[in-house]
């Protein structure tokens, strides 16, 4: 048994030993799990995909005179932000996308620009245009305001996620006779390929299934910077079928993150479109989970070819809420580049990049080796499987 506290006084001695999500694979085959959780004292998880419920709020500051933009209207880039806070602070969402966007008016539409790529040029130091308009009051009296921010301008300017870094997810297919075009990218019709989502082994949810080391308070890799999990992310949903070694088949646990977005960097929040779909942020995460027994270790010992995921039609069975998969399939299996499907064999395709996830655990692995970086004790478990909480589908009412 290890304690967070006694990690973290290995790090400020320089005396840690860190490895990657990958590399304890490794070294549980070699050296056997008892020997391994007794030598490693962190391992460091990685994920780099698009994450639609993403997005950052503001504090721009005060002009002169004053403008109470809290119940007006604003635009970045003339992307459309939320005003109902107060005068001066705002929220970006990564989806959003400004009026004029033709949507999928003409089919599939490009969405070429959004809330996710106003945010990474915010990071890249690029000027911003903001407009704004107000009712006013006597205290604040001013009713337009056009003018230019940048990140450096900007009193606050904090990343704050509500759903990121999904536990496992679907494989997509299309049974239909037609191409769709969804959030899991392009599928062809017929079964032409499958498209999947995370890094597998070296995903941070599953190589902590059952959320003993992660929770809120729990510092992390966030676009480059530090942030925390702040919260179960929404639709969290710990009570879905899993397998013996704790990994959930289905998309499970989620995390609600937060951080300093001025720390950040442009490589690990990328705006994204996604065509006939929409605008989104690519954002990178990491996750430490200290070692602080050998079940901990097993778990992060975990294989691709031990995670698997649930097989879903996006033509019928995905959009209309219907029950039921195709099947199940692995992650060795999946990065092969080519799966057995009813009879047939289809050509896969991943959304998140794994080699970000590698390079993510790398840094996060460095960052602790120098002692840039200590773990914190979550102040709160995420909700777990014996909690009974689950993720609730509308309950639709007739309004009369």
């Amino acid at each position: 048994m290890k304690t967070i506290a006694e990690i973290n006084q290995k790090i400020k001695k320089g005396e840690v030993v860190v490895v990657t999500a990958e590399e304890i694979i490794d070294l549980v085959e070699k050296k056997g799990l008892k020997k391994a959780a007794q030598e490693v004292d962190v391992v460091t998880t990685g994920t780099f995909g698009p994450m639609c419920s993403s997005g950052a709020y503001f504090n721009i500051g005060h002009s002169k005179p004053k403008i109470k933009i809290g119940g007006g209207a604003c635009r970045l880039n003339d992307v459309p932000v939320y005003t109902g806070f107060a005068a001066m602070d705002i929220y970006l969402g990564a989806t959003a996308l400004p009026d004029d966007d033709p949507l999928n008016k003409v089919y599939p539409g490009e969405f070429r620009y959004g809330g996710g790529h106003v945010i990474q040029e915010l990071l890249e130091g690029k000027d911003i245009r903001l407009e704004a308009t107000a009712y006013g009051t006597d205290c604040y009296p001013r009713k337009k305001l056009d003018t230019y921010i940048s990140l450096k301008d900007l009193n606050e300017a904090v990343l704050f996620n509500l759903r990121n870094c999904y536990q496992n997810y679907n494989v997509a297919v299309n049974l239909s006779d037609r191409i769709l075009y969804t959030y899991m990218g392009v599928l062809k019709p017929n079964c032409g390929n499958a498209n999947y989502c995370s890094a597998g082994q070296l995903s941070p949810l599953l190589n902590d299934p059952y959320y003993k080391t992660i929770g809120i308070g729990t510092r992390i890799f966030l676009g480059g910077g530090i942030g925390y999990v702040a919260w179960q992310g929404t639709q969290h949903n710990p009570n879905v079928k899993r397998k013996d070694n704790g990994v959930p088949f289905a998309p499970g646990g989620t995390l609600a993150v937060i951080g300093d977005l001025k720390q950040m960097e442009s490589q690990w929040l990328r705006g994204t479109s996604m065509l006939g779909y929409g605008v989104t942020l690519s954002v990178g995460i990491g996750v430490p989970i200290p070692v602080l027994n050998e079940e901990i270790a097993q778990f992060c010992a975990v294989k691709d070819e031990e995670i698997y995921a649930y097989i879903i039609d996006y033509s019928q069975a995905y959009p209309q809420g219907m029950p039921g998969t195709l099947g199940e399939v692995n992650y060795k299996q999946l990065k092969s580049g080519k799966i057995n499907l009813q009879g047939k064999e289809i050509s896969t395709g991943a959304l998140s990049s794994y080699s970000k996830a590698k390079e993510i655990a790398e840094e996060l692995k460095s960052w602790i080796k120098k002692g840039d970086f200590l773990l914190s004790d979550p102040v709160a478990p995420l909700p777990g499987v014996e909690s009974g909480y689950s993720f609730k589908p509308l309950k639709e009412r007739l309004i009369k």
